[in-house]
């Protein structure tokens, strides 16, 4: 399984959510995508996206002004 690592840093809402979608457009089922931002509402958004779509947040922290949010992809749904 890979993890591929998304820097969506300095970007503010909507842009961590349309660069995650964007990113595990391109991935494969069981990878993993850790998307890094600082826009506190990612921590809340790219979870909530993930539900929606089927994904697994296996993982979401806050490190001092950045947030790590950890998902596992899942194609087709059914898979996680």
């Amino acid at each position: 399984m890979s993890t591929h690592v998304l820097d969506a840093r300095r970007l503010i809402c909507p842009l961590p959510v349309i660069r995650t979608q964007q990113k595990i457009e391109s991935l494969g089922d069981g990878e993993e995508l850790l998307v890094l931002a600082t826009d506190p509402g990612s921590l809340h958004d790219v979870p909530a996206w993930c539900r929606v779509h089927g994904h697994q947040v296996r993982s979401s922290e806050q490190t001092d002004d950045e947030y790590h949010i950890l998902i596992q992809v899942c194609k087709p749904m059914e898979s996680c």
